[in-house]
């Protein structure tokens, strides 16, 4: 069972991304995913896919990699293992929009499994979420997001929205700056077979999750799309975006793990925008809708 688990959730996410980038480029209108199949020394691979200079997508990815092989001594350490294996899949996307009124978006799913020197399963587990970070902040449109993250969590388990939608705020948190990186929606990590819930059971709620990208995020892209912009606002982006690139490489666990794991490095920073300003300690405008956004991302907010 467990070993199917792995094969049905690598099936899975390759479903997904087929299913995600086709949606999305006919969100766009102009531009197509390209399309990269990597492989990993050690063992492994994957299929990037990257959307660039479209009509709505100024820059993203939806890529899927299933990886293998020894666990770096470095994870061995975090972990308290010697000698051990492992298998990682997972998919991770990032949408960085052209419209500074279109919020960026992140979502990933993961599954792992590690092994002593019999190949005998001795750890496993499922993780992953969504979230959302606008540049100019629509509540309705955080209401939606959130209100889809509920729906896939309820069919599940009725503390999981609550519980994990606080586990986002937490994490996606740039201490450095003391605010979040964005409106939050979901993380789950380390998800084990417990009593209430098998393995089976998280590979149910994960693609739960899943499932519910596209409705989560679509709608609010055909909403804002269109909307017309300044060339300040579009500053604003790009200063937002900085705040962006400093949680993911500072911060981001995903990030860190493709690192000291020798990950593709092309598919790693994949998440990076393409157009991003660090500008000398600016604040924005008492009571504009810039400092608006600031004051919700320093206190996070339930928006259910």
């Amino acid at each position: 069972m467990n070993y199917s688990i792995k094969d049905k959730f690598y099936k899975y996410i390759q479903e997904l991304q087929d299913t995600i980038t086709t949606a999305l480029e006919i969100v766009d209108g102009k531009a197509k995913f390209q399309e990269d199949i990597w492989k990993r020394p050690e063992g492994g691979g994957g299929r990037t896919r990257v959307i660039e200079n479209g009509n709505v997508f100024e820059k993203g990815g939806v890529n899927i990699s299933g990886v293998h092989g020894k666990l770096p001594e470095s994870m061995q350490n975090y972990f308290g293992v010697k000698d051990a294996n492992f298998f990682a899949c997972g998919l991770s996307l990032v949408l960085h929009p052209k419209n500074p009124m279109v919020p960026t978006v992140h979502a990933n799913l993961r599954y792992f499994e590690m092994y002593d020197k019999e190949d005998n399963i001795v750890d496993q587990w499922f993780g992953g979420g969504q979230d959302l970070t606008p540049y100019y902040l629509f509540n309705e449109d955080a209401v939606h997001f959130h209100n889809t993250c509920k729906t896939a969590c309820d069919k599940h388990n009725a503390e999981f929205y609550k519980t994990y939608k606080k586990k986002c705020d937490t994490y996606f948190w740039n201490t450095h700056r003391n605010e979040a990186r964005g409106i939050g929606g979901l993380f789950f990590d380390y998800c084990k077979d417990i009593e209430n819930m098998n393995m089976e059971n998280w590979y149910n709620f994960t693609t739960e999750v899943g499932n519910s990208f596209l409705e989560s995020y679509v709608p609010i892209v055909e909403k804002r799309k269109d909307l017309t912009f300044t060339e300040d606002q579009k500053n604003w982006q790009e200063i937002r975006r900085g705040r962006y690139v400093e949680f993911n490489l500072v911060h981001d666990k995903g990030t860190l793990f493709g690192l000291k794991t020798n990950g593709r490095i092309e598919s790693i920073l994949m998440s990076l925008p393409p157009h991003v300003q660090w500008v000398y300690n600016h604040t924005p405008e008492e009571g504009s809708e810039e400092d608006r956004l600031i004051k919700v991302l320093q206190n996070p907010i339930d928006w259910i």
